[in-house]
């Protein structure tokens, strides 16, 4: 056996040994961390072998292995199809402007939340945002139903006293993208303030001490000592989700969608639903679903280059 050889098998059976050790040493630890080691195996990993139906003529009764292969046959029909574009544009606005308006509301909200000087009223104040976080979609989508209603709404009820017309919120296209990012900054932004608030925390206060001493303004110690603390913070969330353009909240999506409103509100989620799981489309719409997971990890990918290329904050 050559010497190469020979370090080499030294060096896997050391590794091994390590490893040992430390499976001996910190087992409960291991054992704690398994149902979640298992479950992104069994759910997320797994699932991956099923991505080759999406260049399939995939059929249940012949399963994967029996299925034909038609190349690239799905993808091409999608990108044909006349809704194409509709789907596309509907999906990137949403949450486009669900990223614009998601992004800052968190951090502004923690910059308000650091700066309360009453514990008693922080606490409060951040009970109060968080709460929202807990209610399910299906809850939130019947409450926007009832708040908006024309006849009993109490925001049209407002509309009317200050002698406005009442509006048609649910059944307009016009104001789904409205309705959809409003209510999902309610329900979200509080809970988005707390790796902020982390942030926040974790500043030296000899920091402030030092701002106050030398005269500065709370507007300038929120400036040069607050925001340069959470950028980076900023950035990670800024980068992971950017992956979400293409993607979205599905299921609110379809709670909120009605006759009215389809030409704002069908987007490639809901029509995936529809196409997959009640017209049993299953190669075409994991076609679609993989095309929307490349741009996806494309998106992440480019703002993680840019982000790093211009302030040096990355993921990797």
């Amino acid at each position: 056996m050559s010497d190469k050889s020979t370090m080499r098998l030294r060096g896997r059976t050391g590794y091994w040994e390590g490893v040992k050790k430390s499976f001996k040493r910190n087992w409960q630890l291991y054992f704690f961390v398994a149902p979640a080691v298992a479950y992104y195996i069994i759910f997320h990993y797994m699932p991956l072998y099923g991505i080759q139906i999406a260049f399939m003529d995939y059929k249940a009764v012949k399963g994967i292995m029996g299925s034909p292969w038609v190349g690239l046959k799905h993808f091409q029909t999608f990108f044909s199809s006349y809704l194409c574009v509709d789907l596309v544009r509907n999906t990137l606005l949403v949450n486009i402007y669900n990223l614009l308006w998601g992004f800052p509301i968190p951090v502004i909200l923690a910059l308000f939340l650091n700066r309360l000087g009453s514990p008693r009223f922080k606490k409060f104040s951040q009970t109060v945002i968080y709460v929202p976080h807990f209610v399910s979609t299906v809850v939130l989508a019947g409450m926007m139903y009832i708040f908006l209603d024309p006849n009993n709404g109490f925001v049209n009820a407002i509309i009317k006293a200050l002698g406005g017309t009442p509006q048609y919120f649910m059944a307009e296209s016009r104001w789904f993208r409205t309705v959809f990012i409003a209510s999902g900054q309610w329900q979200n932004a509080g809970w988005g303030t707390i790796v902020y608030l982390a942030a926040l925390t974790g500043i030296d206060q000899e920091m402030y001490e030092a701002a106050r001493i030398d005269g500065a303004s709370i507007m300038k110690q929120i400036w040069y000592i607050d925001l340069p603390s959470i950028i980076p913070m900023a950035m990670m969330m800024l980068i992971l989700n950017a992956g979400s353009v293409m993607a979205g909240n599905m299921t609110k999506t379809l709670l909120l969608q009605t006759a009215g409103n389809k030409g704002t509100s069908n987007t490639i989620g809901v029509y995936v639903y529809t196409m997959g799981l009640t017209q049993a489309q299953f190669s075409y719409t994991a076609a679609i679903g993989l095309f929307q997971n490349v741009v996806s990890f494309v998106m992440v990918m480019s703002v993680n280059a840019v982000s790093k290329r211009l302030s040096s904050i990355s993921m990797f």
